[in-house]
């Protein structure tokens, strides 16, 4: 199952003291600022949950697998995800 942002709003709507407007604005203010703090290059730390970051790849050589042709990826940029040991020890059971 995938929680969506649709999901994640009725969950504070739930859990907290908030109408459904004040929850909407609460999940979408977060992920504007997750947005604008990745997009500027700076890393996002969540304690207890884990670390956002944008990596830089470079052009490398690639192969389209339908036709075998060799090509050439652009340089570009990625955001990666490493959780926190709290929660992988939560995710494993441990």
């Amino acid at each position: 199952m995938t929680l969506t942002k649709a999901d994640l709003v009725q969950k504070v709507y739930q859990n907290h003291n908030f109408t459904k407007a004040q929850a909407a604005e609460a999940v979408e203010a977060f992920l504007r600022i997750a947005k604008k703090c990745l997009n500027t290059g700076e890393d996002l730390l969540i304690s207890g949950f884990g670390k956002f970051n944008v990596k830089k790849k470079n052009a490398r050589r690639g192969r389209n697998p339908q036709t075998g042709d060799e090509l050439i990826l652009d340089a570009r940029k990625v955001v990666t995800f490493k959780p926190s040991g709290l929660l992988r020890s939560r995710i494993n059971g441990e």
